[in-house]
């Protein structure tokens, strides 16, 4: 993502202050959820840009909420790990209380609130995948920088390379899917992205959700 307002030759070590750095640290990046038979695969890759500059080749865009959830990010990465912070205590703190892990549709829930309580002030995206247990499925959400909140019991993509990981899940992603199909696939799907779109490359980062909880498959 290229911030116009920002003149990257201009910088130097002396007037980078916090409010430049998070103006000009956007990624664009591919991030990818999707459901399979069992649960939930959730993945992006490793390239952070800032403006033409590759910024970092092993940037972490895929996080852990808890043993049953986790996140991918896409936007600014001041306001997206600021997010994740704060999901992964809110989380903590609810299964102190309940005395048991929070379902992803509550993380997906608080994510929507701090998004829309700080509404175009956080330019963020996320993804939240995981399982859960009172339903006994895997579960898909997404949420723009506006506090929209999305569901979708097939698959979505968030980030400048989405559409070419839509174009190769509408074209390949069937119902219950087996894990070692959904891996396959999500690994096309962000591939894809990382052929065609330059702000995506690097590391795939993928993360298996089921019954069993979570585990980082690469």
């Amino acid at each position: 993502m290229i911030n116009k307002n920002v003149d990257i030759k201009k910088l130097s070590l002396e007037n980078l202050n916090e409010d430049t750095l998070k103006e000009i640290l956007k990624t664009g990046t591919t991030t990818v959820g999707l459901v399979y038979q069992e649960g939930v695969i959730i993945g992006t890759e490793s390239q952070a840009t800032a403006g033409y500059v590759v910024a970092s080749k092993e940037a972490q865009k895929l996080f852990e909420i808890n043993k049953y959830t986790a996140a991918t990010i896409s936007g600014g990465v001041a306001d997206a790990q600021y997010v994740i912070n704060q999901l992964q205590a809110l989380s903590r703190l609810r299964q102190v209380e309940k005395e048991k892990i929070p379902e992803p549709k509550y993380i997906a829930n608080i994510c929507r609130n701090i998004l829309f309580s700080g509404r175009s002030y956080y330019l963020a995206m996320m993804i939240i995948g995981g399982y859960s247990m009172s339903e006994q499925q895997g579960q898909l959400y997404g949420i723009d920088l506006l506090g929209t909140l999305f569901e979708d019991e097939k698959f979505m993509s968030f980030g400048s390379g989405s559409t070419y990981s839509l174009g190769v899940l509408e074209a390949d992603w069937k119902p219950g899917l087996s894990e070692e199909a959904a891996i396959s696939l999500m690994k096309s799907a962000i591939t894809s992205s990382r052929e065609r779109d330059i702000a995506s490359g690097f590391k795939i980062q993928l993360a298996r959700i089921n019954k069993d909880g979570l585990t980082k498959i690469q």
